[in-house]
């Protein structure tokens, strides 16, 4: 379908009600070009099923002598990377279905499956998929030989990816609620919208889910009418399972990715011997211990199903026998805590400032919201949960700079005493208020208080008010569809024959996303 084709949006649910058809053009972002990129060069091979390209990494190894002097060796590790051409049929199951990320997300898909245009104050509106890395930026890939201008293509392009069009959704929730009720409910969508994409959605019920009181806020108990019964976490765990099984076969999926876009929890404790190694985890399952929480029980069913499990919450999901699971399933995943209105602004302001060589002093972020997320971390364990990933967004900026911030010291003296002194660090609050009124709408404000020259100060102050949803929902395609992209990469060295294999189990790759990086145990975010 070229950008310019024009589609007239009929009456799509027959509901009786009228509303003006118009005439307009498919947007952009929902636009399925197929047009391929071909890259000529003696680097880039293609055949029927594979893209492989050879790719020189290049760093340098710098060491520090006695006398200070940094010595600088580059170095360059050339690497075979082979892609898939082959676009799977996908599957994404979320958990949390019928929150307003699930149901704003599913409304979306089905908005612009169908092109579904709706009236709002401010004219017919058409959908879109605008706030996707995918599906709405572009990158430039080089110059236009006739006129020595940039040449930009849109990221989906540059290699065969899944349009979130053709994405079957489905997945869990502690309410039962169907997602046509679970959108109203919400309060996140235009009514016009709503009406239309009802009946598409009536039909939508998510399956029934694990609830553990422990772990999310006590003001959930309401909601929670669709639960896989009793207590028995084994149990639990293979219903999950046998879930993600009969998804899969009954829409005829290649992949399904398994995403959490459920309640904060609050964090899970690092208990030796229940949750510190796979063996160990997988023991405290089948025993139902207590400290194993409802996120992990649904990563470890997605990993021992091979399916990408994708963390968008702050907690801990991820517990070290987790991760231990995951590599030696190699199975991947991806976390924490998807980046969205204020932490993606912070992370921008923060590098720009320190790159700007201004000294933070203080960061002080305010936040309040209506919908049930906010309802949720007003309970002071889920809450602690999200300003963790909240205050780590800022961590590798100050680290990255020992002229404004004092590093932290880790040494051994000469007679074996270890020295410990915490680097330097900007004072940084986090608040966050559950204010019904408002709904979706989050309003955040921060004030950025730094130190200039001669020391002087500087004070900016930001009022940002974002549609909460309608953030994080583009951040959830963004993160399925690369997560099963990268299920179709395989890499090895370019300097022999070794087999292809696939990328670490960790995809550290999304953390662009993610305000708390998940990285590989023992490597820096």
């Amino acid at each position: 379908m070229s950008p310019s084709q024009v589609i007239v949006n009929p009456d799509p649910n027959g509901s009786g009600y009228t509303s003006p058809h118009h005439e307009l053009e498919v947007h952009p972002t929902s636009v399925n070009r197929g047009a391929p990129i071909v890259v000529h060069s003696s680097n880039t091979v293609y055949t029927p099923e594979h893209i492989t390209a050879k790719f020189e990494n290049r760093g340098a190894d710098v060491v520090k002598d006695a006398q200070g002097v940094l010595h600088v060796t580059p170095t360059s590790t050339a690497y075979e990377i082979r892609t898939e051409r082959k676009v799977p049929k996908t599957g994404l199951m979320m958990v949390g279905w019928g929150g307003n990320n699930g149901t704003t997300l599913t409304a979306t898909i089905l908005a612009n499956r169908h092109q579904i245009q709706w009236s709002t104050k401010r004219g017919v509106q058409v959908p879109n998929y605008m706030g996707s890395l995918v599906r709405a930026s572009t990158m430039r890939i080089g110059t236009d030989p006739t006129t020595g201008k940039d040449f930009n293509v849109p990221i989906s392009d540059v290699l065969p990816m899944v349009h979130p069009n053709d994405l079957v959704l489905g997945g869990w929730d502690i309410s039962g609620a169907p997602l046509d009720h679970a959108m109203r409910r919400a309060e996140v969508l235009d009514y016009d919208l709503q009406r239309q994409v009802a009946p598409l959605m009536a039909h939508m019920k998510p399956l029934r889910s694990i609830y553990y009181p422990d772990f999310i806020a006590a003001n959930q108990e309401e909601r929670a009418d669709n639960l896989i019964p009793g207590e028995d976490k084994q149990a639990h765990l293979e219903q999950l399972r046998k879930d993600i099984r009969e998804f899969k076969a009954q829409h005829c999926l290649d992949r399904v990715v398994v995403f959490w876009t459920a309640n904060t929890e609050r964090y899970a404790d690092i208990i030796e011997g229940v949750n510190d190694t796979s063996a160990n985890l997988l023991k405290a399952i089948a025993s139902s211990h207590p400290e194993v929480s409802p996120s992990t029980v649904f990563a470890v069913a997605a990993i021992l199903e091979g399916c990408p499990f994708i963390n968008g919450a702050p907690q801990n999901t991820f517990v070290p026998g987790c991760i231990q699971l995951a590599e030696e399933h190699k199975s991947f995943i991806a976390g924490d805590d998807l980046k969205t209105g204020q932490t993606k602004v912070k992370s921008v302001l923060a590098e720009f400032l320190t790159n700007a060589g201004i000294k933070m002093l203080s960061i002080a972020s305010y936040n309040h919201l209506g919908n049930n997320d906010g309802r949720n971390l007003s309970a002071e364990r889920q809450f602690k949960s999200k300003e963790i990933s909240k205050r780590s967004v800022v961590d590798d900026m100050v680290e990255s700079n020992p002229l404004l911030f004092k590093p932290a010291v880790k040494e051994v003296t000469a007679d074996g005493k270890k020295v410990h002194e915490d680097g330097e660090h900007p004072d940084h609050i986090v608040v966050i208020k559950y204010v019904p009124a408002v709904g979706d709408s989050k309003r955040a404000i921060d004030e950025y208080h730094s130190e200039l020259m001669m020391g002087g100060r500087n004070t900016l102050n930001i009022f940002n008010e974002c549609e909460d949803s309608l953030l994080a929902s583009p951040l959830i395609l963004d993160l399925t569809i690369l997560a099963e992209l990268f299920t179709r990469v395989q890499y090895r060295p370019a300097s022999n024959d070794a087999e292809y294999k696939p990328l670490y189990p960790i995809l550290s790759l999304l953390s662009y996303m993610l305000k708390a990086p998940l990285v590989k145990p023992g490597h820096d975010v």
